[in-house]
């Protein structure tokens, strides 16, 4: 199933229970050169900025943050997501990044960090549904209609996890952004929108009873960083994850690019 690949509009951020580490029992790597591989095509993990034309996204924030924490110099590059597990796997890169669900059968080929951030999209439907529940129910409801971007996660999740795993089912009606499909179904143009747990708060508690979130989490997966098998980056990066989860700096990228960013959108 092609759940995980090119762009995604509905992760959900719901980052593990914080660790007690803290910054000062991390390791110093002295300024290490870091080269730490991405593919900038998974919005807003990492992509590249229409307006300024600057890769940015959680993953650059977080990363960014690591490398203070533990001292070493990071050069980003790029590649495709084709590519990238073998490329690391072959030490051309010490790191690669782009919210690579962590698999027993990949683990193989490349070291995974802790996990970073899990994945799950929850049903946004309006206040007044009561034509349906969740996913079981939506999906037996023929007239039922769901809004997504072509390509993303929650349009693959919505194929293979809620309708009948037909990638042209004409109850998935495709939009540009994420926001035009929160419009099209306070609109009533579509009856369900996934999307992640904190943007629906978002659009729950802004919308003054007009939205809802039904069912329960859908399409989990945990990320992790990779790594070159053997890789003594390990258990540096994961203390420092393990930090960023206990401090609350992962909950502010939260914040930051999957409520903000996806209602500004």
């Amino acid at each position: 199933m092609p759940f995980r690949r090119t762009v995604l509009a509905g992760l959900t951020a719901l980052v593990l229970s914080p660790l007690a580490t803290f910054a000062a029992d991390l390791p110093d790597l002295k300024g290490k050169a870091v080269v730490v591989v991405t593919e900038n095509a998974y919005p807003p993990l990492q992509f590249v900025d229409p307006k300024s034309g600057k890769a940015i996204g959680w993953e650059y924030d977080a990363m960014n943050e690591i490398a203070k924490r533990l001292n070493f110099k990071v050069e980003y590059q790029n590649t495709s997501w084709d590519a990238m597990i073998q490329a690391v796997s072959d030490n051309q890169y010490n790191i690669g990044m782009t919210g690579i669900t962590i698999k027993d059968d990949r683990k193989a080929k490349v070291d995974f960090s802790d996990p970073y951030m899990r994945s799950q999209q929850f049903m946004l439907v309006r206040g007044d549904e009561k034509r349906f529940s969740d996913a079981k129910t939506f999906g037996a409801f023929d007239e039922g209609l769901v809004g997504a971007q072509p390509g993303t996660s929650p349009f693959y999740t919505a194929v293979y996890e809620i309708l009948d795993g037909n990638e042209q089912n004409p109850r998935i009606k495709l939009f540009e952004t994420f926001g035009a499909t929160v419009q099209a179904l306070k609109a009533g143009d579509v009856d369900v929108v996934l999307t992640d747990s904190v943007a629906a708060k978002g659009y729950v508690d802004a919308s003054s009873g007009g939205l809802k979130v039904v069912g329960g989490p859908l399409g989990t997966e945990d990320f992790g960083f990779i790594f070159p098998k053997g890789s003594d980056l390990v258990a540096p990066v994961n203390a420092a994850i393990a930090g960023l989860k206990a401090d609350g700096s992962f909950d502010a990228l939260n914040k930051k690019w999957f409520l903000d960013y996806k209602m500004g959108q």
